[in-house]
């Protein structure tokens, strides 16, 4: 799907005709989708392709006067999948004076960049833009970590009460996707280092600043990612021997149980092998040994009560 975005006095506008100073969106694009992009546009196959593949990870390409600026950026799969958060590449290349970006999924954040930087984001600025869209990923990653973080807390309450070890791959899904972040955010950084170095963007005094607060911003994501990992990796060590720990309690509890238990069938045994026993033919000889076998029981009981194993 094809999406031409042009700015004007109110924001971004969809347009109709791809021109100068435009945005190409490009998701999920079709066969047609390609062959538009590399003989209508002009933008190298392999640029399209590099976007396309999904263990393509961050870097900047130059070819026949187009730049390429891969990038990989967070994407929610939803809480049933089984690795709720992954990254994707997405390509921004800037090609005859109009850029495109190109990605195999159809990113939230994309839909949301006229939102976020309405007052300052103009397809005519290539650069400016750019800085706008790299800002607009490292906040996402932000976010999202904020949501695993939810998540967590929402298991981490279960986990205090639970016998399995479902809630703990829960909680390895999410460490698996904050891996991912971290692993993505690090090559972003490396990315931007390797654009600042080259050049191949004009940056004004404002740019410059822009710039800086994009590295701010994707590095602030790479330390919450950190941190959120470690904090997860040892919530998970402990949660194990919490389960561990309540599966002993309950098993305790059951063997006092048991050991309560012995004392009327240990009775009820010894009377009912057809031998003579004391107080055999005595009238109330039941209601005796039930009371014996009670009395028994309690006192166990009281035994174990005061142990602590009950």
């Amino acid at each position: 799907m094809i999406k031409i975005h042009q700015s004007s006095e109110t924001g971004l506008q969809i347009v109709s005709q791809q021109g100068k100073g435009c945005w190409v969106d490009v998701s999920h694009p079709t066969p047609d989708d390609v062959a538009y992009l590399t003989n209508k546009l002009g933008i190298p196959k392999e640029f399209v392709t590099a976007s396309l593949n999904p263990h393509e990870i961050s870097h900047i390409e130059k070819s026949d006067g187009a730049l390429l600026i891969l990038v990989r950026i967070p994407h929610s799969q939803g809480a049933t999948a089984r690795i709720p958060y992954v990254t994707i590449p997405l390509g921004i290349i800037l090609a005859h004076e109009s850029i495109t970006t190109i990605c195999a999924d159809e990113p939230e954040l994309l839909s949301n960049l006229s939102h976020e930087h309405q007052s300052d984001l103009s397809t005519a600025n290539s650069t400016r833009f750019v800085l706008h869209l790299l800002w607009s990923i490292a906040n996402n990653y932000i976010r999202y970590v904020g949501e695993i973080d939810t998540f967590v807390e929402a298991v981490e309450e279960r986990l205090q009460r639970s016998l399995e070890n479902r809630e703990v791959l829960e909680l390895l899904r999410y460490q698996k996707s904050l891996v991912h972040f971290t692993t993505a955010l690090r090559a972003n950084e490396t990315m931007l280092e390797r654009l600042q170095r080259s050049k191949s963007l004009a940056f004004d005094p404002k740019d410059e600043d822009l710039l800086d607060d994009v590295f701010t911003e994707n590095r602030q994501a790479i330390g919450l990612s950190e941190i959120a990992s470690d904090i997860l990796s040892q919530m998970m060590d402990a949660f194990a021997s919490i389960i561990s720990n309540n599966l002993n309690v309950v098993m305790k509890f059951m063997a006092s149980v048991t050991v309560i238990l012995i004392i009327p069938t240990i009775i009820s045994t010894f009377y009912g092998m057809n031998v003579q026993l004391p107080i055999n033919d005595h009238p109330a000889a039941f209601l005796v040994l039930v009371g014996v076998s009670i009395l028994g029981a309690i006192i166990v009981g009281v035994i174990l009560w005061k142990k602590n194993w009950l």
